[in-house]
């Protein structure tokens, strides 16, 4: 579990033979980063006039973290139930049928953890957005830092959505499911325009 391990221990953990934590993690662990980046950003942003302001995005960037965190060991937990399924017998047309169905159970629940890094990773691009216009300017780095890891935790739980939708028979969840890929198109789109944006600001 993430929140038992140090990160050179669970970067060697990704990179070991073991399936899971793999992508999805990957994922939630940048948009966790990006969650700490813009407190840290909103936190430096001491100017009386936006000191409120500043402590509330800080506040509600850090109250991400965790949420990414969690995303990172459901992700796994979501691959190991679905790697689960695979292994049932599949001998007679009962054991088929019942394989059949926990394999599409558990593929609406792997597909769960990257719909809401989606959402994680999109507010913290509108925050970021936010902050960018009246944050201190020695920080406009990080925030495009926080903003570019938040793209890079949305654009990876995209494929992963896109991965498990696919192969999901019900035509509903698959709905559903899909509705967040808009969210997660336009948050990529803001986070590049938003970098963009700092880019020239620091340049000036």
């Amino acid at each position: 579990m993430i929140n038992s391990e140090n990160i050179r221990a669970y970067v060697e953990r990704m990179a070991s033979g073991e399936p899971a934590p793999g992508g999805g993690a990957a994922g939630a662990l940048q948009a966790a980063l990006g969650a700490a980046l813009l407190a840290m950003s909103a936190r430096y942003t001491t100017g009386s006039e936006h000191a409120d302001r500043a402590a509330r995005t800080a506040d509600r960037a850090e109250e991400l973290i965790p949420r990414a965190l969690g995303l990172a060991d459901a992700d796994a937990e979501a691959f190991g139930a679905l790697s689960a399924a695979y292994t049932l017998p599949k001998d007679t047309d009962e054991e088929k049928a019942e394989r059949s169905r926990a394999v599409q159970e558990a593929t609406a629940g792997a597909a769960q953890p990257p719909r809401e890094l989606i959402g994680v990773g999109a507010e913290v691009v509108g925050l970021a957005r936010e902050l960018t216009g009246w944050c201190n300017p020695n920080v406009l780095s990080d925030v495009a830092a926080a903003s570019e890891a938040a793209r890079a935790a949305v654009a990876t739980a995209m494929v992963t959505l896109e991965i498990n939708v696919r192969s999901l028979k019900d035509a509903a969840t698959r709905e559903q499911l899909r509705a967040g890929l808009a969210e997660g198109e336009q948050a990529v789109e803001d986070a590049a325009e938003l970098t963009r944006r700092i880019r020239e600001r620091v340049q000036d």
